[in-house]
């Protein structure tokens, strides 16, 4: 079975949402990494001149293959992603191998056939 990973950075706003459609989209959950920081297109400056970072979540979604366009769209849609330069990031990578998902498997087959 070949696999992606969809990883998503979302304000923290929109996490919670991005991982519910995903999940009915068929994925089957998700690594959260809370906090993580970024520069975007302008750099936003605050007191002291000191640059000013929102927190954002990274959610790093495992799924199969010929799920992958379709969890892509959702947590676009659902992180309103394409809606201001602010609001995120998603993409998409092919995974060469993976490991510890023999259930995984298993469970994805019997949801989901062939």
């Amino acid at each position: 079975m070949k696999f992606s990973l969809i990883m998503v950075f979302v304000d923290d706003a929109h996490l919670d949402s991005v991982l519910d459609e995903a999940r009915a989209a068929g994925a089957t959950g998700a690594t959260i990494i809370n906090n993580a920081q970024g520069q975007g297109l302008q750099q936003r400056f605050g007191i002291f001149g000191l640059e000013l970072m929102e927190p954002r979540s990274v959610a790093l979604i495992l799924v199969e293959k010929r799920r992958a366009d379709t969890v892509l769209d959702t947590v676009s849609r659902a992180g309103h992603l394409d809606e201001t330069l602010s609001t995120g990031i998603a993409l998409e990578l092919d995974v060469a191998r993976a490991v510890g998902l023999t259930e995984h498997v298993k469970t994805l087959a019997e949801k989901y056939p062939p």
